[in-house]
C-alpha cells in the first residue's frame, strides 16, 4: 500500500503527464489541422513553394508548432514512464520508449520543413530545382506522420493496458486508449496498403476520444490510490 504522501506526489506527476499531453494535443492539432494544409498542397508543389515564400512568418509559426508537438510528445513520454515505472514496469518502459520514438519520427518531418522553408525564401536555387526539392521535402514530412500512427497507436496500448489492469483510472478509459491504438496501426497498414477511404479515416476516433479523456482525468483526478 502507498502512503498519503506517495500518492500525493504520483497525482503531481499525473498532472504534470496531463499538461504535457495537453500541450502536445493543442499543437498536433493547430499545426497538422489548422496551420499545415494553408502551405503543404499536397500533389501540389508550386503552390506550396509560392505559399512558404509569401508567407513566410506564417509557415514558420508552423514550423514552431512542430517543434512544439517534437518536444511534449517526448516530455509526456518520459513523465508518463515515470507514472506508470511502479504500477506495471514493463508498460511504463513501453510507453515511454514508443512515446520517444513517435518523438523522433515526427523530427523528421520538422527539419523536413525547416529545409523547405529555407529553399523557398533562398536565390540560390533555379526555381525547377526548388520545385522538385519541395515536393521530395514535403513527402517527408507527410510520410514521417503517416509512419508515425504506427508509433502513436503502440505508445497507446500499453498505457491503456495499465489503466485497466490496475484501475487506478476508469478502467473504459484503458480499454477506450487500447482499442484507439490498434485503430491507429490499423489506420497506418491499411493507408500504406493503398486502400484510400473515408472508413479508414474513422479507425482513429476511438484514440482521439481516449485521449481527450485521458488529458481531462490526469488533470482533474489525477490518478487513485491503489488498492
Amino acid at each position: 500500500m502507498e502512503t498519503h504522501e506517495q500518492h500525493s506526489d504520483l497525482i503531481k506527476t499525473a498532472r504534470i503527464a496531463g499538461i504535457w499531453y495537453l500541450a502536445l494535443a493543442i499543437t498536433g492539432v493547430l499545426g497538422f489541422l489548422v496551420f499545415h494544409p494553408q502551405l503543404f498542397i499536397s500533389g501540389d508543389p508550386e503552390q506550396t513553394l509560392k505559399n512558404l515564400a509569401d508567407r513566410e512568418s506564417f509557415a514558420r509559426g508552423r514550423l514552431l508548432l512542430e517543434i512544439g508537438v517534437v518536444g511534449s510528445q517526448a516530455m509526456a513520454a518520459v513523465w508518463f514512464f515515470k507514472l506508470f515505472r511502479n504500477i506495471n514496469p514493463v508498460a511504463a518502459w513501453a510507453t515511454g520508449i514508443w512515446g520517444t520514438v513517435n518523438a523522433v519520427v515526427i523530427l523528421v518531418s520538422a527539419i523536413s520543413m525547416g529545409v523547405a522553408i529555407k529553399i523557398a525564401n533562398g536565390t540560390i536555387l533555379t526555381p525547377d530545382f526548388k520545385l522538385a526539392a519541395i515536393h521530395i521535402l514535403e513527402q517527408f514530412s507527410s510520410n514521417a506522420w503517416g509512419v508515425g500512427g504506427l508509433f502513436f497507436g503502440l505508445w497507446l496500448i500499453p498505457m491503456g493496458y495499465t489503466v485497466a489492469s490496475s484501475q487506478r483510472m476508469p478502467i473504459w478509459l484503458g480499454r477506450v486508449l487500447m482499442i484507439g491504438g490498434m485503430g491507429y496501426i490499423l489506420n497506418t497498414f491499411i493507408s500504406y496498403a493503398g486502400v484510400s477511404s473515408n472508413w479508414v479515416d474513422l479507425l482513429v476516433i476511438p484514440a482521439t476520444i481516449g485521449e481527450f479523456w485521458m488529458i481531462g482525468y490526469l488533470l482533474v483526478f489525477g490518478i487513485r490510490p491503489s488498492r
